[in-house]
């Protein structure tokens, strides 16, 4: 394929530039393999863009076909069908055996990024929105510096299911997880197809989930971004940073506090074992249970919603902890083995473990709760891995909504 050069201005992206060059993401990363995928562009950078022929996207009307079905299955309306096939006789079906030229598929909405933070979640999520209208919105609640935990919502059946993720700073690969699975489910329930083996609008029929892609969107920031000198409480988490300024190892919230170690089922107990006195990158517990904003917004949202199951998306380590003190009830086993079928990982009944998410969900509601430890390697996770951890993750995701009743 003919390759023309392009030189990177000022906020370029892979997705910018793809969409003005009208070739895939995918084509343009594997036309520059002299610079790492994952990392931004900068100002000056020479990219090599393919140049090649454009092929339409066509489609042979079939026996029995309506454009009105075709358009419903492309998830767009009869016009821009029309708009694209002027050949079309005006208030008629095409005939079998027709040509018609299809819309190109719009590109991906949630793009993997090494800054991939409060305001992107924000911003994919006000796109979702408008491709996939039957998703709704809500704001849970706000961190310690005050930007708000969103959540959205998608399905209209009797089970409820919940799932959340970047509890932990330096796990904010799972917010993309979260996210990426939203568009694939929005997506699929649009075109009427399948999502990981099961039909999407099925599954919609039957459940409702809701997802906290972010709930601690202070953490995610100074994980990726740094600390900036005019953070107001820029001294004390140098301090607790131990003056470093890498925040790689940073779990907690903004205040210090490691929000999966925040919820009251056995915080005390947990606590103890810690042995971590204060404000820390991790592992510290906090003056009381759900004394962060952040772990009271999803305790409390939890509550409103009376989730019949939840999933808390973490990383890493490919195993799915599912018990809790034998308060969980018995199909929890059933359906954790379920999971790891579907996604290849190790279901374990974990000991000398409190005070998270799902063991105060499991101890206060007695219904099915996990933990996922996503992916394999080292926190943060790179991005190199995302694909095939979001593969694992979408399957298990998938199974997940289908164990429920109905």
């Amino acid at each position: 394929m003919r390759m023309e050069e392009y030189v990177a201005a000022s906020g370029d992206t892979y997705k910018s530039i793809a969409r003005a060059a009208r070739v895939g993401i995918r084509e343009l990363v594997d036309a520059n393999p002299q610079r790492p995928a994952d990392e931004p562009l900068r100002a000056g950078e020479l990219l090599y863009v393919p140049a090649g022929p454009a092929h339409r996207r066509m489609y042979i009307v079939q026996p029995g076909d309506s454009l009105t079905g075709i358009a419903e299955w492309l998830g767009c309306a009869d016009r821009r069908l029309r708009e694209l096939n002027p050949q079309l006789p005006a208030g008629a079906d095409p005939a079998p055996g027709t040509r018609i030229a299809l819309p190109t598929p719009a590109g991906r909405i949630v793009m993997p990024s090494s800054i991939y933070g409060p305001d992107r979640v924000a911003a994919d999520l006000k796109r979702l929105v408008s491709a996939f209208p039957f998703i709704k919105t809500a704001t849970i609640g706000s961190s310690v510096m005050g930007k708000p935990i969103l959540a959205a919502g998608i399905g209209d059946g009797p089970f409820r299911w919940h799932l959340n993720a970047s509890l932990h700073a330096n796990e904010w690969i799972t917010s993309l997880i979260a996210m990426r699975f939203l568009e694939d489910y929005g997506r699929a329930c649009r075109r009427k197809t399948q999502i990981g083996g099961f039909d999407a609008a099925e599954l919609y029929r039957r459940t409702t989930l809701w997802v906290v892609p972010m709930v601690n969107p202070d953490g995610v920031e100074l994980v990726q971004e740094g600390l900036r000198p005019d953070h107001p409480l820029a001294a004390r988490i140098g301090r607790w940073n131990r003056g470093s300024a890498s925040f790689r190892n940073w779990k907690a919230n903004a205040r210090g506090v490691d929000l999966n170690d925040q919820f009251p089922a056995g915080w005390e107990e947990e606590r103890r074992r810690r042995g971590v006195p204060g404000p820390a990158p991790r592992d510290y517990s906090g003056d009381a249970p759900l004394s962060e904003p952040e772990a009271a917004a999803l305790a409390a949202f939890t509550e409103a919603q009376s989730f019949d199951a939840v999933i808390a998306l973490h990383t890493q380590g490919e195993e799915i902890y599912w018990n809790y003190g034998g308060l969980e009830p018995p199909e929890s086993k059933i359906w954790a083995h379920r999971l790891g079928l579907a996604s290849g990982y190790r279901p374990i009944a974990l000991t000398g473990s409190d005070a998270g998410y799902k063991d105060w969900f499991i101890a206060k509601y007695r219904r099915p709760g996990f933990t996922v430890e996503a992916g394999c390697g080292r926190n943060p996770l790179p991005l190199s891995a995302f694909e095939d951890v979001y593969d694992d993750c979408l399957r298990l995701l998938t199974e997940a909504l289908d164990l429920s009743p109905g």
